[in-house]
């Protein structure tokens, strides 16, 4: 297990830092060079925000991704219970330009700072309810063997192929990484930024993997390192994967 979860540093171990970009460090750094920074989260900080002033904020975002962040249509990822960190540099790599283009581009870039913040520390503060009656249809139709699929690969990766196992990064429960609260002798909290994936919209789950597929993120270092997986993942093994991870509902 301990291996698994040093994946991250060590598929990065030989990046050069200028090439990753500027540190994540302190948070809410953001260079305005051209082109947009690649962000370093192995160097992420705890990010402070208000929570209250975050729900305050968020009305306008309820349209996509529901009132209590879990997402009326499956295109639109659950926000609910995701970590503050991995939120908030979502945010600054969509008003950064780093993200492809979407809804969330315009909207990122009105953002200020203290919004970012807030907004992240809401949404991660929000508990991931009991999935809707229509929920629980869809998992009940989902297709086993290929759910089946999708579990193995999470679990394990495919050696042969160079995959290795998503739960080295995203935790063998598919509820983020395990190691998320650790600090190092700086302070930084280098696994923060590692989005939960359990029970998250299929399509969007299936979008994400085919842009890393098709290297169109490049946003920080951990999207480097899901451009490295995600080559490997042919249309089949992305079906499986968001198949698997998006039928978690318990």
């Amino acid at each position: 297990m301990k291996t698994m979860l040093l994946l991250a540093p060590l598929l990065l171990a030989g990046t050069p830092a200028a090439d990753a970009g500027p540190a994540a460090d302190p948070p809410g750094e953001v260079a305005t060079a051209t082109p947009p920074v690649r962000y370093d989260l192995r160097r992420a900080q705890a990010v402070p925000g208000d929570a209250q002033a975050g729900k305050a904020k968020a009305e306008v975002c309820g349209a996509c991704h529901g009132e209590n962040g879990i997402a009326p249509a499956p295109l639109f990822p659950n926000l609910a219970g995701q970590p503050a960190a991995y939120l908030y540099w979502s945010l600054q790599a969509y008003r950064s330009g780093r993200l492809p283009e979407s809804p969330m581009t315009a909207l990122a870039a009105t953002l200020q700072e203290q919004d970012i913040r807030d907004l992240a520390s809401y949404y991660a503060s929000l508990p991931v309810p009991p999935p809707a009656p229509e929920t629980e249809t869809a998992t009940a139709g989902t297709d086993a063997a290929l759910a089946g699929r999708g579990r193995a690969l999470y679990l394990d990766g495919d050696p042969s192929r160079g995959i290795p196992p998503c739960q080295g990064c995203h935790g063998d429960d598919a509820r983020g990484n395990p190691l998320a609260g650790y600090r190092d002798r700086s302070g930084r909290l280098p696994y923060a930024a590692y989005p939960a994936l359990r029970g998250q919209q299929p399509d969007y789950l299936r979008t994400r993997l085919q842009q890393f597929h098709g290297q169109a993120i490049d946003a920080s270092s951990n999207s480097r390192i899901m451009e490295g997986v995600g080559q490997r993942l042919d249309a089949d093994s992305i079906e499986a994967l968001s198949t698997w991870l998006s039928s978690l509902n318990e």
